[in-house]
């Protein structure tokens, strides 16, 4: 065996009589009169404090020793010769107050606490399971319990001694014939041996022998002496070798004993049972397996520890039989779970069920796990929000830290943080007044004495009665907190989910992320009902096992990908019950059958569109718009978030790599064109890990001088390739009947430009439209060239009121990028100003773009997305729009920078937007339309 480290440790001298091996759980009795071990526990749990932020005792190691006996030596010799006993010198018997050194044994074992286990007497039961040997140097007694200074010892086995190897064989052999032997006793009458074990239990300690490898040839020796009839001097022998040969020969030699000694018990009782006939009928005590207790019994002398050690299939005591025990710890996880009334009712009744099963069942499975989940479920445990004097000013720090912009979906958390805090105000002061009413009236006290008072007096009972009103209404008082429902709704890439992540951790609060993308099934949400095969419970009930509290912040991620209604039910139908304020505290999953309060779950969920989303389920929630950043945005956020992050990732260090702000706006420009900063990180990746590459390659060459952090534009082309996408917009020169239109959302979620090209030929007045237009932009073409047609005259298009200007012509109306669908009634003033153009030969501004819907009368009304499409417009290099007049209050939530560079012009009639395209230009009807609009202004 290897002498390891030297360590003190608190000592522990265990009972007479007793040893604790290696690899063995024991009990230790510990009575009130024991002050030492109590002192010695409360520094185990001081040091264990400090070593884990858990707090767990069985990190902290103690010695545990035997006491000494007079026949054995200090080094396991006995002192015993031929039967001749030796004089042993007169000595006070041992006690905690004066135990020293020479009352110990020079060797024990270093252990761990499992478990205390209190009796409510002053009396206790410790449970400690032996790690390693050790050997005993010095004891010191200057404290109020004993340490030690000791010395570690490790086996050390060799895989090429064929010696060990024959002794291991050996050993396993004889320890298998033992359990073989015992089992077989379980069977025999009780005269025929010592009792005996059950069938199950021989298969685990017989499995438990087989599988060791000769590696484990000292534990499993260690083992089989903790089991076998040996006395207390043999048990110390064993502990005091060493070596590990010695100590499997000693072992070889106390299981030969054992085996021949049971053997010989069972021929003679064999022999006298099969002279002497017995009934059943008039001895049912004689019965073979008459009784549970037969079967159960333990082994005299066997000493099997409590539990076995790790690796034994399972067996927990001497009691081999776990149905008790394992329905004993449900019962105190049900009793810690603080369940509800009726979940405890629910809990109460399928416990009296279990109890009367027998384990072969298969409802017995079922209704353990069934149980197990409601201890697992936080039925009432909730976190402690941070709701302190600083709570605004923290949780704004947070936000801020974690998201630049978003300032509408920040102010919205953060008054759910404020009323959070004035509830919370409200409700201590309520408490305060409820306290100093049951100390005035005694009510706390009386309620508890109730069957032990007589019955009180008219008058006594009228205050009393007064005083409960009184706390009642106070009681009704206090504020109930119902967490809102909350969707962000934006394309993807915008931040929705790590923004959901940030309002937990400003709360507080514990986050879990439920992603609803592809469910199709109902029971997903509600659960599976408890007569299924491996049925469990819904995403929701399982989310709040994890977290482990009844108050977390629920992410349900991609609610607008759920599935709808089909034979296996609608998931968007179930979400109702969920996310309505109104239902949610008495939500019913179908395995758990009971209900669970989820107002105080703060559910965030996040959508990129809200078509698919069912209206009923769309009218529960709060809808928070989070729409694409601008360029300006997204250089902050690349600065302050995705390039030290992308820096830390690729193993780089602040210094070893720098991003100037032109070369981050060259990125975002040339190389993105998307609404979120998804991609764009991608890209700085890719940067990120070019660079390490130089750099390895000038740190590895022995030049890391050559190597420059800094980052250039022709460095952001040479990694990245070519330009993606042209900063500016395509058109540099104008053309009659071509104009620039505006499109809310495009291939990438997010604004852009939409050219409008139209051209006329000889014909017979035909339209041809191409470019994948759908049903409603093809309407707003023929709805733009009828308003054309009717005032064309007015128009100066034609000389004649009554010629028609498609007469001896035909036009082609076609929007490129042909593959991309394009539908929407947005660019039907884009389609009427891109016709005058052409039938007037006046060109429209490159750098003018417009959007607006056109109706027969000339009139442009509101269109949707009008911040994506300036975002949009700003992007590709766009300097004037024309937006319909309606659509004036949502340029006041334009960022600064959108403001800043574009001119932004608000229209109501296309004689309005034809004086702003071409203000040079006169038209014969616009003095008449001029008037009319004075008039209804």
């Amino acid at each position: 065996m290897a002498r390891g480290q030297t360590a003190t440790l608190p000592l522990i001298p265990l009972p007479k009589g007793t040893v604790l091996l290696p690899g063995v759980v024991q009990r230790i009795p510990v009575s009130s009169s024991r002050p030492d071990i109590a002192s010695l526990l409360a520094t185990v749990y001081t040091r264990a404090a400090t070593k884990s932020p858990n707090g767990r005792i069985d990190r902290v190691p103690i010695a545990c020793v035997p006491l000494a006996s007079p026949f054995i030596g200090p080094n396991g010799q006995l002192l015993i010769q031929n039967g001749q006993d030796i004089d042993l010198p007169e000595r006070a018997p041992v006690s905690a107050a004066n135990i020293t050194k020479g009352d110990l044994y020079g060797w024990g074992v270093a252990a761990k606490i499992t478990g205390v286990e209190g009796r409510g007497t002053g009396e206790f039961t410790l449970l400690v399971e032996g790690v390693g040997r050790i050997s005993l140097d010095k004891v010191y007694s200057d404290r109020q319990f004993l340490e030690a200074k000791v010395v570690y010892y490790q086996d050390e086995v060799s895989l090429l001694d064929a010696a060990l190897g024959e002794l291991f064989q050996q050993l396993q052999t004889l320890s298998r014939k033992l359990v073989a032997i015992l089992r077989l006793t379980s069977i025999l009458p009780r005269s025929a041996g010592s009792g005996g074990l059950s069938p199950l239990l021989a298969r685990r300690l017989d499995f438990f022998i087989a599988k060791k490898k000769l590696p484990e040839a000292g534990m499993l020796a260690d083992f089989m002496a903790n089991i076998i009839e040996c006395s207390f001097e043999e048990k110390l022998q064993v502990l005091g070798l060493t070596d590990v040969k010695e100590r499997l020969a000693k072992v070889i030699e106390l299981l030969d004993r054992q085996v021949g000694s049971i053997k010989n018990n069972i021929k003679i009782t064999t022999f006298t049972t099969t002279t002497m006939p017995f009934s059943i009928e008039s001895d049912p005590t004689q019965r073979p397996n008459s009784t549970r207790s037969q079967n159960r019994g333990p082994i005299p002398g066997m000493g099997m520890p409590f539990p076995p050690p790790s690796g034994f299939g399972g067996a927990g005591s001497q009691d081999d039989d776990q149905e008790p025990n394992e329905i004993e710890e449900l019962q105190k996880k049900l009793d810690a779970a603080r369940l509800t009334p009726d979940a405890a009712k629910v809990a109460e009744r399928e416990l009296k069920r279990l109890k009367k099963m027998i384990p072969a069942q298969a409802e017995y499975s079922v209704t353990r796990t069934f149980l197990e989940t409601l201890a697992e479920i936080p039925w009432q445990t909730v976190t402690d929000d941070h709701l302190g004097p600083n709570t605004l000013s923290t949780a704004r720090k947070q936000l801020d830290d974690d998201h630049y912009g978003l300032e509408k979906v920040k102010k919205r958390l953060l008054e759910y943080l404020a009323v959070l805090r004035l509830k919370q105000s409200i409700n201590e002061e309520v408490d305060a007044q409820i306290k100093q009413v049951e100390q005035e009236t005694g009510l706390s006290v009386q309620s508890k004495d109730d069957d032990n008072k007589a019955p009180p007096d008219a008058e006594t009972a009228e205050q009393t009665k007064s005083s409960t009103a009184r706390l009642e209404v106070l009681k009704s008082k206090r504020m109930i907190d119902k967490s809102p429902i909350l969707l962000l709704v934006g394309p993807p890439g915008v931040g929705k989910t790590s923004l959901a992540r940030s309002v937990a951790t400003a709360l507080g609060r514990k986050f879990h992320r439920i992603s609803l993308g592809g469910v199709r099934d109902e029971a997903e949400i509600r659960g599976h009902r408890r007569t299924y095969v491996a049925a469990m419970p819904g995403l929701i009930i399982q989310g709040l096992r994890k977290v482990g509290v009844a108050n977390p912040v629920f992410l349900l991620d991609e609610i607008d990908k759920v599935g709808g209604s089909n034979f296996h039910g609608d998931p968007s139908a179930a979400m109702l019950e969920v996310l309505d304020p109104e239902q949610n505290h008495n939500f019913v999953d179908h395995y758990v059958g009971i209900p669970f309060d989820l107002s105080k779950v703060l559910f965030i969920a996040t959508a990129n569109s809200l078509d698919t989303i069912p209206p009923p389920l769309l009218d529960r929630m709060e809808t928070l718009y989070i729409p694409g950043y601008t360029t300006l945005e997204k250089r902050q956020i690349a600065m302050q978030h995705l390039i030290p992050k992308q820096i830390r990732v690729n193993g780089l260090g602040e210094k070893q790599v720098s991003f100037t702000p032109e070369v981050v706006s060259k990125i975002i420009e040339s190389y993105t064109r998307e609404s979120g900063v998804r991609n764009l990180e991608r890209e700085l990746g890719s940067v990120c890990r070019a660079k390490a590459v130089e750099y390895a390659d000038a740190k590895d060459g022995g030049h890391p001088d050559t190597y420059s952090p800094q980052l250039t534009l022709d460095d952001v082309e040479n990694i990245l390739g070519i330009e993606k996408y042209d900063e500016e917009i395509a058109e540099k020169t104008s053309r009659p009947g071509v104009v620039t239109g505006l499109v809310a959302y495009s291939s990438g979620g997010n604004g852009s430009i939409l050219f409008i090209e139209v051209a006329d030929m000889p014909g017979t007045g035909s339209v041809q439209l191409t470019g994948k237009l759908g049903d409603v932009l093809k309407e707003s073409c023929q709805v733009a060239l009828s308003w054309v047609k009717a005032n064309a005259y007015e128009l100066g298009l034609t000389q004649d009121p009554t010629e028609n200007i498609m007469k001896n012509r035909s036009i082609h109306v076609h929007c490129p990028s042909g593959s991309i669908p394009k539908d929407g009634p947005s660019s039907g003033i884009a389609q009427a100003i891109a016709l005058i153009s052409l039938f007037s030969g006046k060109a429209v501004p490159p750098t003018m773009a417009m959007t607006g819907e056109l109706s027969l009368r000339g009139k442009i009304t509101a269109v949707g997305g009008i911040k994506e499409k300036l975002i949009g417009a700003l992007r590709a290099g766009v300097k004037t729009v024309l937006l319909p007049a309606q659509n004036r209050k949502e340029v006041k939530d334009l960022p600064q920078e959108v403001r800043d560079g574009l001119q932004i012009i608000h229209v109501s009639h296309v004689w309005e937007a034809l004086s702003h395209v071409w203000p040079d230009s006169h038209w014969p009807g616009q003095e008449k339309h001029q008037q009319s609009f004075e008039s209804r202004l």
